[in-house]
């Protein structure tokens, strides 16, 4: 492993930013301290920064030399709605609210790589450093891009990493093409007619045609879809009724529609609303068809990639970069960014939980459960990956 080692004497320090924005987490769009942080750090180490992007977005400038050339680097930053298990001094401090995906870790690397950019500048153009809020569930990529995140800061392509469980600490995983899914939710009223349970022949049963529905559904996947892509339709929530005799008037069913490409995503919602329109109409019922395309399939750029996987080989060796990582159905708004601009989003590994202490719960590297905890040795490795993609990606002539 070639750390970059002003980043390793650095180490420290990132740990103690890391830990406080831990210990302070806040909400898509409630970024304001994690901003102020964030802001304050950059502007201490003498990097112009912008702020207001997206509500709560910071963008840093750094430059060097006379090229026109530019690339960016994106870091997420807010937490999660939930409830931190954890005891140690570092814990959220603001119940309900818990980083407990790595953003906070995330965001630990990218001021890793700023600092030393910004005083060992051996690069020619110039390095956007995106700190991006509402990641989870707010789209915020998508609002920095409409507030003119790259009119502004025109950049070549724009890259992204995310630590992940199961990878080993001290390793890297990518594949070129799609590496993370769509994220679509439905809700879908199904509207019959109420009456008594003792005299179903009066009503029209809404919960009955609902699981017609929701059956069907699933030939979508097993016999319309091609077997050669891949799809989820998950019926997570079903809600109809209050009393045992009686046939309410409706059902409700919600969920999410996962898939890696938008063909399969359109065949998915069209085949979903002409299946419960015909089916409720067989039965004398209605269906009030609602979708909700949220983010689309995270798809990474083969030449960028390809260059990634050399910045992450300088790091860590070639035998610590895995090139056919598996996909995961799970999503991210850095899709928005690789619609916009070539790239590459990558995945740090966060290990097996070898950094804590027994006593964790669900697992200290499993995302988005309360006994989660960003592993701060990734710091100086996720520091020095953006450094080396700089540094080979605007090389001085």
């Amino acid at each position: 492993m070639r750390l970059v080692e002003p980043i390793l004497a650095f180490q420290t320090e990132l740990e103690a930013i890391r830990r406080d924005l831990h210990a302070h987490p806040e909400l898509c769009y409630e970024e304001h301290r994690t901003a102020d942080v964030i802001a304050a750090r950059l502007e201490d180490w003498g990097i112009p920064v912008v702020r207001g992007l997206g509500g709560t977005g910071v963008v840093g400038i750094v430059k060097n030399g006379n090229s026109p050339r530019a690339i960016g680097l994106r870091a997420d930053m807010d937490a999660l709605p939930m409830q931190e298990l954890n005891t140690f001094d570092h814990a959220s401090r603001h119940p309900g609210k818990m980083h407990a995906c790595g953003h906070d870790g995330h965001t630990a690397m990218l001021l890793g790589a700023a600092h030393y950019l910004s005083r060992h500048r051996n690069f020619d153009g110039t390095v956007y450093l995106i700190f991006q809020p509402a990641e989870e569930g707010g789209a915020g990529a998508r609002r920095m891009m409409d507030d003119g995140l790259f009119d502004q800061f025109p950049m070549e392509a724009v890259y992204g990493m995310h630590n992940w469980p199961g990878l080993p600490a001290g390793s890297f995983g990518v594949i070129p093409g799609p590496m993370m899914a769509s994220s679509n939710e439905f809700r879908v009223v199904v509207k019959g007619k109420g009456a008594h349970a003792a005299q179903p022949h009066r009503g029209i049963d809404p919960v009955m045609v609902a699981v017609q529905i929701a059956q069907a559904w699933q030939t979508i996947i097993s016999r319309e879809k091609n077997p050669l892509e891949t799809a989820v339709l998950s019926i997570t929530q079903i809600h109809s009724g209050s009393a045992t005799n009686v046939i309410p008037d409706e059902a409700v069913m919600i969920g999410t529609v996962r898939t890696f490409s938008t063909s399969v995503l359109d065949l998915v919602e069209q085949r979903m609303s002409e299946m419960a329109n015909g089916i409720a109409a067989a039965y004398k019922a209605s269906v009030d068809f609602g979708f909700k395309r949220n983010y689309p399939p995270l798809i990474n750029h083969p030449e960028q990639t390809a260059f990634a996987v050399e910045a992450m080989r300088a790091v860590v060796g070639a035998a610590n970069v895995n090139t056919e990582v598996e996909p995961t159905m799970g999503a991210e708004d850095f899709a928005f960014m690789l619609q916009e601009k070539p790239g590459c989003y990558v995945f740090i590994g966060n290990g097996e939980g070898e950094h804590r202490a027994g006593g964790h719960g669900l697992g200290p590297c499993q995302l988005h459960n309360g006994s989660y905890d960003f592993n701060d040795q990734l710091l100086p490795i996720g520091a020095s990956y953006w450094v080396r993609l700089v540094e080979t990606g605007l090389p001085v002539a």
